[in-house]
């Protein structure tokens, strides 16, 4: 039977911008892909790298928050299945989807934890070791409510689903483990050799704050790799580059800020080595998954290849301090047996753990699942009915204040 699904987008995608565009691209084609009716609604702005929507066959819908004009759309509409986008997406908008189309499936996309993230950028600041006490914070009570009041959440690392588990003693019943889809068809058929290839590259959106500090964690790596490998460049790409960071091009020392990439395939397959050293973050990296995609070896930390590989070889090294670090690019970017190796490394993980078939049949029928015994599947989860009693209802009138408010104010 063909179902409506309802999207509520933090943002716009923006799949040339973020690893979360792209995924968010990816769920919103496999549903299209069930012939499922799909539209995607946000109260965001639209933005400049934003995709046309329509181009997929699928509508969208600019929305309010703390409106009560999303009740009547939403009643309209009358969704069979409601993807929120993001826990704050859930907060806002979760008590009205229960008052208005109680019988929708409610899925949570996480795209990762952001109470892990957010733990470990803390302890970073710090200048200390993460540990598991930084995650008794408050995005991480919000973050797990509303994963407790959603039928399932997708989460998109193996790590992650052992952190709810074991930390915060989530009923795995409530997750589905969906890393980045990739369509093993469309891999490329012909690239660049070890010859061809020159000078190192990293890319990432530079509004996301691990981002933004791996390219100052570059600042202190890159003249340990630039005088081992004096003729080298790094090139550096990403959406929105604010004045500071393009502030740090240096033509001389080869510390390149190439800003927005048209084509970020183009510009991986042409480097000899990815580098992404990450210090803080969370789920898993687009950027380390776009380079094995185009078989391009990497060096990374232990941050940046979390939950990607399970028990198999990273495509490349691991290292975490700064000169380990250049000390494993300049290693990858001379050894070509070495590099070889990283690269079969590459398809293997590929077709191991992100074949877009497998990953789509598996939450399809996950979600079928769902839906047709949501009414058992919603018993067993008495916290998660628990808090939408409490909780939400808070969240309820306190939208129905600042609406009174914002109506008041008005006048």
């Amino acid at each position: 039977m063909n179902k409506r699904v309802l999207v509520i987008g933090y943002v716009w995608p923006e799949p040339n911008s973020s690893a979360a565009g792209t995924h968010m691209m990816s769920l919103l084609k496999t549903f299209r892909n069930q012939n499922w009716q799909v539209e995607f609604a946000t109260p965001s702005q639209p933005t400049e790298h934003m995709v046309d929507l329509n181009d997929f066959g699928i509508s969208s819908k600019e929305i309010a928050l703390n409106c009560s004009s999303f009740d009547d759309y939403i009643t309209n509409y009358n969704p069979d299945i409601v993807m929120f986008d993001r826990f704050m997406m859930e907060e806002q908008f979760g008590w009205r989807v229960d008052k208005f189309a109680p019988n929708a499936v409610k899925i949570l996309d996480t795209e990762d934890l952001q109470c892990l993230r957010q733990a470990r950028h803390t302890a970073h600041k710090g200048k200390r070791d993460f540990t598991l006490a930084d995650l008794q914070s408050d995005i991480a009570k919000r973050e797990i409510a509303a994963i407790l009041r959603c039928d399932v959440s997708l989460i998109i690392s193996s790590y992650e689903m052992s952190l709810l588990e074991s930390h915060f003693k989530i009923d795995l019943n409530l997750c589905h483990h969906l890393p980045f889809m990739v369509n093993l068809d469309n891999l490329p058929k012909s690239l660049p050799e070890f010859e061809q290839r020159a000078h190192f590259m990293t890319i990432g959106n530079f509004r996301h704050a691990p981002n933004w500090d791996a390219v100052l964690y570059l600042q202190e790596i890159w003249p340990l790799i630039k005088k081992q490998l004096p003729e080298a460049e790094l090139h550096i790409y990403g959406s929105y580059p604010p004045p500071k960071a393009t502030a740090l091009h240096n033509s001389k020392t080869g510390f390149l800020i190439k800003g927005w990439a048209e084509d970020a395939n183009n510009v991986m397959q042409n480097a000899r080595v990815c580098l992404a050293p990450l210090r803080f973050g969370a789920g898993i990296k687009g950027k380390l998954l776009e380079a094995m995609i185009n078989q391009t070896p990497s060096v990374t930390t232990d941050i940046g290849a979390e939950g990607m590989t399970e028990d198999h070889a990273w495509p490349g090294l691991i290292a975490n301090s700064a000169q380990t670090f250049a000390d494993a690019a300049v290693k990858l970017y001379q050894d070509k047996k070495l590099y070889e190796e990283s690269k079969n490394a590459s398809e293997t993980l590929l077709r191991s753990f992100y074949n877009q078939q497998e990953l789509e049949a598996s939450l399809m029928k996950r979600i079928i699942d769902i839906a047709d015994n949501l009414e058992a599947h919603r018993m067993q989860n008495f916290m998660g009915q628990m808090l939408k009693h409490h909780t939400m209802k808070s969240t309820q009138y306190m939208s129905q204040w600042i609406e009174a408010k914002n109506k008041n104010n008005s006048l």
